[in-house]
């Protein structure tokens, strides 16, 4: 399906079933910031992201329960959170990185992001986002190579 043809199923200006339910999600992930600080909160937040990643289908949760591990393992002081329901992980209360299970917005893969705060300048051109698929011995690598990057 075309982008065209997305936003004419959609109709124009207006957003999809899953990216409303994406702001709405993001919304309790605010409030939820705003019950609890210090500690609490990032006991919160660690159980939002391991409790969203559980929920995930079978194929996506064991990519998504590498990714944490890499990530958590490759830079342990980016913090676990929800972000608009999304596994992430944050400096600062900044996503660096995220992961999108496939059937979040009904994709036919999962995509490790990057944010802004993460340092993966290289040029004038570089990626921020990857598909993945599976993950063996040389995606783990890439994997952790890119966290490593990204959080400088």
């Amino acid at each position: 399906m075309s982008a065209k043809d997305a936003t004419h199923e959609r109709g124009e200006g207006s957003f999809t079933d899953d990216e409303k339910f994406a702001m709405k999600e993001r919304a309790a992930e605010a409030r939820r910031a705003k019950g609890a600080k210090g500690a609490a909160a990032r006991e919160a937040d660690a159980k939002a992201c391991n409790d969203r990643i559980a929920s995930m289908a079978p194929a996506d949760r064991a990519l998504a329960e590498q990714v944490h591990t890499l990530v958590t393992s490759a830079a342990p002081d980016l913090a676990p959170k929800t972000w608009y329901g999304m596994p992430a992980y944050a400096r600062d209360g900044k996503v660096v990185c995220f992961f999108q299970d496939a059937a979040k917005f009904k994709s036919r893969y999962c995509t490790l992001g990057f944010q802004d705060p993460a340092t993966l300048d290289d040029g004038t051109l570089w990626p921020t986002s990857y598909a993945v698929t599976a993950i063996g011995p040389d995606e783990e690598a890439a994997i952790t190579a890119l966290v490593i990057k990204a959080v400088g």
